[in-house]
């Protein structure tokens, strides 16, 4: 799978962690940066990562700030893009199976490296589930198509 994964400069730290594990698992990863503690803008990351999975360069996203709020904000401008902030297992899961969300997003603030490689292993292993959530799904797509 490759999986592309950005973060400011509070999410930097679990980043690269995430980074590491994702290797080990066998993943290729796009590191879209930060690489370091210097104070940086958030969507521009978000948008990086965000381009990645909406070209389909990158099969999903991992983005991390220190809640995980904005860079799912700044992510979700871009078309196509459903980014969910998960912190735990089941969000994890159902926003794959019933969302068909294709970026998790952390907060450094909150979550582990493990718990965070955990929910992206999760993540990526679950599929959309389809049916009535397509039609759903649709209609966010619907909204997207008026700007």
């Amino acid at each position: 799978m490759k999986i592309a994964i950005g973060s400011d400069h509070g999410g930097v730290d679990l980043k690269d962690a995430l980074v590491s594990s994702l290797q080990e698992e066998g993943h290729e990863v796009i590191d879209r940066g930060t690489h370091g503690h210097e104070s940086v803008d958030y969507p521009d990351y978000g948008e990086a990562v965000a381009n990645d999975v909406a070209s389909q360069t990158a099969d999903f996203g991992v983005l991390i700030c220190t809640t995980g709020i904005g860079i799912s904000i700044s992510a979700n401008k871009v078309h196509g893009i459903r980014a969910a902030v998960c912190h735990n297992e089941d969000a994890a899961e159902f926003c794959r199976r019933h969302n068909n969300a294709n970026i998790i997003c952390f907060g450094q603030k909150y979550d582990t490296p493990y718990m965070a490689a955990k929910m992206t292993r999760i993540f990526v292993e679950t599929a959309f589930d389809g049916g009535r959530h397509e039609r759903r799904i649709d209609k966010i797509s619907a909204i997207e198509a008026k700007r």
